[in-house]
């Protein structure tokens, strides 16, 4: 890992509001692509998924989400029902922007892939009784809308569609629909 980016990651704990703001885009923009460094951080960000503080436990779901594809000894096989807790957490906007990202969980391979859509369509089913549900079930089509994207594969297309078709409210169908066109 180069200085730049090991300083990036100590900005996005320690900096002022705009630094760790810098240093989070940079660790997105880097982890877009395959980083032969994910280990060095894999254990503390895992750690963090927990931390007290839930920007701490945001960014560190959404860069884990991100290091999935530079992970070869598929150790997010073992620990994304960790990361998946946080898209569940307390503080809504945690959930949501960790839920958000979970997609790119699912492009790192076929095994997590099938993962992820696992998790994705079972919440999507179960979600009625949550707060925000429609906002989740939202981002759950899009997560899954995002991986169609990347794979063009008809079957997590359909099978957003097939969760779409079991919701009865018009108005969130219409919305659920509107991201397929």
């Amino acid at each position: 890992m180069d200085t730049q980016i090991k300083l990036a990651f100590e900005k996005s704990k320690l900096g002022d509001k705009d630094e760790r703001y810098e240093a989070y885009e940079n660790i997105l923009h880097a982890t877009d692509q395959k980083v032969d460094w994910a280990y060095e951080v894999w254990n503390q960000l895992i750690e963090d998924l927990t931390h007290k503080d839930n920007h701490q436990r945001s960014r560190a779901a959404q860069y884990l989400a991100n290091l999935a594809k530079s992970d070869p000894e598929l150790r997010m096989m073992k620990d994304f029902p960790k990361l998946w807790e946080v898209t569940k957490d307390e503080k809504f906007v945690t959930a949501r922007h960790s839920l958000q990202s979970i997609w790119k969980v699912g492009i790192a391979g076929t095994a997590q892939k099938e993962m992820v859509m696992e998790f994705l369509i079972e919440r999507f089913k179960k979600c009625a009784d949550e707060k925000n549900f429609t906002l989740i079930r939202n981002d759950i089509i899009q997560n899954l809308k995002n991986l169609y994207d990347h794979f063009n594969d008809e079957v997590i297309k359909q099978k957003a569609l097939d969760l779409i078709d079991t919701v009865d409210d018009k108005k969130y169908k219409k919305k659920y629909m509107n991201i397929w066109k």
